[in-house]
């Protein structure tokens, strides 16, 4: 995975612009480089080993079955993170962080059915039943469901991990993920502190192409992930079909031990 992280293509997408200097947090200080301007400059080098360590660790989740929630709500990254979480099969939330997601997970997954449950009323004809302002009703709290969870109707149990873009921004999703114990990735700013996540990958996450660029490399990760994990599983039925095969071949008898 190293070999294909090029610090030149980083720096091409301005990973390595960070913020102003006066908005920096000291915690930090071993990822920025140098100052130039009054902006703090991120090491791409050690970016570059970050995404590769977070990238062998979500394969690693992937290929276990478990689920990566992607997070991030602000208007440059939520277009790139929705499409790269799709691609990769992965939830994510994009719109407003419902509370309690992680640490109310049931109540979440109730509104999750309730989704279900009125997909399935416009299959059977019970909504054709109702008044013309109950559908209104259920088609507005349908549409208001499929808006903020309808990425997250596949994830049946609690995510595997967290991954995050600006975790200053995403705070609250942090804290729940910190409360369950859940692994935290994070692109994380020069403004924010690297404490708070497990896997950090410093880089500029307020340009929409810093943030395209490592997002394609985790998501890369976790499809590479998701791939093996298939090629494991169908092993197993290979295995078995030879096998079968093998049982069901004509015994063939040697033509010197016909004669004896």
């Amino acid at each position: 995975m190293a070999n294909n992280i090029e610090v030149k293509e980083l720096l091409d997408a301005g990973v390595h612009f960070g913020h102003l200097t006066r908005r920096w947090d000291p915690n930090m200080a071993p990822y920025i480089y140098m100052e130039r301007n009054g902006i703090h400059i991120i090491n791409l080098y050690k970016t570059a080993a970050k995404i590769d360590e977070a990238s062998e660790a979500l394969k690693k989740i992937a290929a276990s079955g478990r689920k990566i929630l992607f997070v991030a709500t602000k208007k440059q990254a939520k277009e790139i993170v929705a499409e790269k979480a799709a691609k990769a099969n992965q939830p994510y939330i994009t719109e407003r962080w419902p509370g309690g997601m992680l640490t109310n997970f049931i109540t979440i997954r109730k509104a999750v059915k309730k989704m279900a449950a009125i997909d399935r009323m416009k299959k059977d004809g019970t909504f054709n039943t109702l008044s013309k302002k109950e559908r209104l009703q259920v088609d507005r709290l349908r549409a208001k469901l499929e808006k903020n969870l309808g990425s997250i109707s596949d994830m049946t149990r609690l995510p595997g991990a967290l991954f995050v873009v600006d975790i200053t921004r995403e705070h609250i999703a942090v804290k729940e993920a910190q409360k369950l114990n859940i692994p935290i990735f994070a692109m994380v700013d020069t403004n924010s502190d690297p404490r708070q996540v497990q896997y950090v990958i410093p880089a500029n996450d307020d340009a929409s192409k810093s943030i395209d660029k490592v997002m394609t490399y985790v998501t890369d990760a976790v499809i590479e992930g998701l791939s093996e994990r298939k090629a494991v599983k169908d092993t197993p039925k290979k295995d078995a079909s030879a096998k079968a095969k093998n049982e069901e071949a004509p015994i063939v008898l040697d033509a010197a031990n016909e004669e004896e």
